[in-house]
């Protein structure tokens, strides 16, 4: 498919007379230019005005710096903004991720796009309705609280008038206002209700266009050759002549460690950079990552560390020195991978000169989540300045993280500006696996004081590196390619708040201690330095942002821990949890699963069932989960039969796909739990493919057959903000089944994944 790009908004907009809700860091609304119908407003660095919603006669579109991952967002969002505009779904057009066009409005991370993103887009529609509504009060001589609208057109006294027809009058740019009211949930006809995901026809047809269909004019394509390990170096090329003999070899291309072949076809470039029909390259060997089998140990080793924050310290010594009975218990989660069902895919144009009208001189598709960190990123990689590089989303394969996207297009990049021609880069599974950034190994030590009526001291210590390598807009060292080229990446980071130790804090009403002791990914210049060294030398595989950061496994910690202590001290643990909770929405949840938790298989002979809770990022939403399992005997296979989740995320916009979102939450958490672990030896990935009869050699997912029945229990409340649905079910399915495995067999099981191996093997 060839893609041509998409128009900007001011030549949609040339000849026609438009509202424009804009917005602008910079001076103001300036003067229309002349004859195309819309104001314009620059912002201070000079860059054209961008927009939140352009309405014209001929069209509605919303500019949205939040994008389609494959969640439902763009349904959601527009039910927000038709809400607003009396209209319905079908009615506005959607551009996403553009830097171009688009408000940047950060990433699309962290269950923030409903929660952030849709209350900026509801006050920008609200804006928009509101300049409507004074046209149409003017139009026909009423006032403005007299008027009704449906569907497009405002009546009031038995007269009409269309949207269309107000448009017609005039050009105007609106700053978004903050004032201007919005409608009540009462009033609501489209948020609250399943409307169907906007995305999916085209999807169900085959007719969308994915990212990995675009294939601009002249395209070339183009393969990276991996060094064989994080830390070789010292490249040497072997057998040009072999790859120039390749039909539709172009070119290889080298900066330091980042290597390359161009060529006409995938093909072609496949074979002149396999090193049987290609070039070769020899690297000598750099030193070896922690051993992975050391893992647990070395997390805790003082030597690894950089520094140690305390998140919350309630002043618990006392409680521990004085308590009759201290409980405690170490748990531990490997690394573990996004492994995106398609591989990553982007196409670079980089030209010699920008181009004369819009300055822009390098564009990138990508299905990045964040299209103005990236676009940043890849300035400095190419040598450029961030208004001369667009990037564009377009959807991928869904990524729930910071996977391998943003790499991808910083090769593509580095490659089209080698060879001047745009370039096609799609990665192999076994680029995928082996090169994008991980979901942290954390380690964690806790302890808890049991008191008469409950557990009265809680004590947490994470072990755990950085949960977000995300692209710095400032630094190309923080892409693959820019590291490879011999950049350095950002400094580690100073806190574990809200990144790796996101939902570390537990929101029990228990005095608590919770601090952090962060890793070392890299060698760095000193002992409690977090600044790279060069060269980037890693102690552990690079790791970064997996759905719900170090909540997952935080929680996966906390809950097992909770439910420990409750055994230990003869309480029923869901209504242990009921009556330690201060918040009503928290114990409303609980108290959700008590119809099912009263009527479980009570443990035992392999079968049982769990509990857990959170509170996702101690503020946000709040999830409670019950799991059944049961485990063959024979096998130790741990099937898990049933889920049901609690869910409270404040105002739900789309019922069903919420529970889209709950039930994939359930999916990846059950296979995170159960299933998933990078495996690597010396300083080189060996889980990089799917299925393999080696062992250590494939990277394990859950299958269709092994979901469970999944039911869910939604908390509207209507009067709340929504908050965000992406990530807080996550963090409970761990310690849920963990639960449930225990009163199956009895056997605690503080390590996942949890495979047949450790319940055979009796560890408790």
């Amino acid at each position: 498919m060839t893609t041509a790009l998409t128009p900007s908004r001011r030549q949609f907009l040339t000849g026609a007379a438009a509202i424009a809700v804009a917005f602008s860091v910079g001076t103001g609304v300036a003067e229309a230019d002349a004859g195309d119908g819309l104001v314009r407003i620059d912002d201070t660095a000079g860059e054209a005005d961008q927009s939140w919603l352009v309405l014209t006669e001929d069209a509605i579109t919303v500019y949205s710096g939040k994008v389609e991952l494959g969640t439902g967002v763009q349904t959601s969002l527009t039910q927000i903004v038709v809400e607003e505009l009396r209209l319905r779904v079908g009615d506005v057009r959607y551009v996403q991720g553009d830097t171009l066009l688009s408000v940047s409005q950060g990433g699309t991370t962290g269950s923030k796009s409903i929660q952030n993103g849709g209350v900026q887009l509801r006050q920008a529609a609200a804006t928009a309705y509101g300049e409507l509504r004074r046209r149409a009060a003017a139009a026909l001589h009423v006032d403005a609280d007299k008027l009704s609208a449906a569907d497009g057109v405002f009546r009031a006294k038995g007269r009409t008038v269309s949207y269309a027809a107000l448009l017609r009058t005039g050009s105007s740019v609106l700053p978004l206002d903050a004032a201007e009211p919005v409608l009540a949930p009462r009033d609501y006809k489209v948020v609250g209700t399943s409307q169907p995901r906007v995305d999916l026809p085209g999807k169900l047809d085959a007719t969308f266009a994915f990212l990995h269909d675009i294939v601009p004019a002249g395209t070339l394509h183009g393969r990276v050759v991996r060094p064989p390990g994080r830390n070789s170096r010292n490249p040497v090329i072997g057998n040009l002549d072999r790859a120039q003999a390749v039909e539709g070899f172009v070119d290889v291309v080298q900066h330091d460690r980042f290597i390359g072949v161009v060529a006409a076809t995938e093909w072609a470039a496949a074979r002149a950079a396999a090193p049987d029909t290609g070039i070769t390259v020899t690297w000598s060997d750099g030193p070896a990552l922690i051993p992975q089998a050391d893992l647990p140990t070395a997390l805790r080793d003082p030597a690894n560390h950089y520094a140690t924050v305390v998140e919350i310290d309630d002043g618990v010594d006392p409680l521990f020195a004085q308590a009759d009975t201290v409980l405690a218990a170490q748990y531990f989660t490997p690394f573990q991978m996004h492994a995106t069902m398609g591989a990553s895919t982007a196409v670079a144009d980089v030209r010699s000169q920008p181009d004369p009208v819009t300055g822009i001189q390098a564009t990138i598709w990508s299905g990045t989540q964040n299209v103005t960190a990236l676009r940043g990123a890849i300035a400095g990689l190419l040598g450029l300045k961030p208004a001369a590089v667009r990037v564009i989303y377009e959807e991928s394969s869904g990524c729930y993280g910071h996977d391998g996207v943003d790499d991808c297009a910083a090769d593509a990049a580095l490659l089209s500006q080698a060879v001047g021609a745009p370039v096609r880069v799609q990665w192999r599974r076994q680029d995928e696996h082996g090169w994008e950034p991980y979901g942290g190994a954390q380690a964690h030590d806790m302890k808890g004081v049991l008191g008469k009526h409950g557990i009265t001291a809680w004590s947490h210590l994470i072990y755990a590196p950085t949960a977000n390598s995300r692209p710095s807009a400032g630094n190309p060292g923080t892409l693959l390619a820019g590291a490879l080229k011999g950049l350095l990446p950002d400094p580690l980071p100073a806190s574990s708040v809200d990144t790796s130790g996101r939902n570390a804090p537990i929101t029990y009403d228990i005095p608590q201690h919770v601090e952090a002791r962060l890793i070392k990914s890299f060698e760095t210049t000193g002992p409690a330095s977090a600044a790279p060294v060069a060269p980037l030398t890693y102690r552990i595989p690079r790791t970064t942002a997996l759905r719900s950061l170090g909540g997952f496994s935080n929680s996966f910690a906390n809950e097992s821990f909770f439910d420990e202590l409750a055994h230990a001290g003869g309480h029923d643990p869901l209504r242990l949890r009921i009556s330690s909770l201060p918040d009503p929405r928290a114990v409303k949840v609980c108290t959700a699963l008590l119809q099912v938790w009263d009527h479980r298989p009570r443990g035992g002979d392999g079968v049982g069932a769990g509990v857990a809770f959170h509170q996702y990022e101690v503020v946000n939403a709040y999830v409670a989960s019950y799991a059944e399992v049961h485990i063959d005997a024979t096998t130790g296979k741990v099937q898990v039969d049933r889920v049901v989740v609690a869910h409270d995320c404040g105002l739900v916009i789309n019922p069903d796909g919420l529970r889209n979102q709950i039930e994939g939450n359930v999916v990846q958490g059950i296979s995170r739990t159960l299933k998933e672990e990078v495996q690597y030896t010396g300083d080189g990935i060996t889980s990089l493919v799917w299925q393999s009869g080696t062992p250590g050699a494939f990277y394990d997912v859950i299958r269709f057959n092994e979901v469970p029945r999944i039911e869910t229990i939604l908390v509207d409340r209507p009067d709340q903000p929504p908050l965000g649905a992406g990530e807080p079910t996550i963090g409970t399915i761990g310690g849920a089944i963990a639960n449930a495995v225990f009163a199956a067999t009895g056997i605690r099981v503080r390590e996942l994944p949890i495979t047949p191996d450790k319940l055979l093997g009796g560890t408790s």
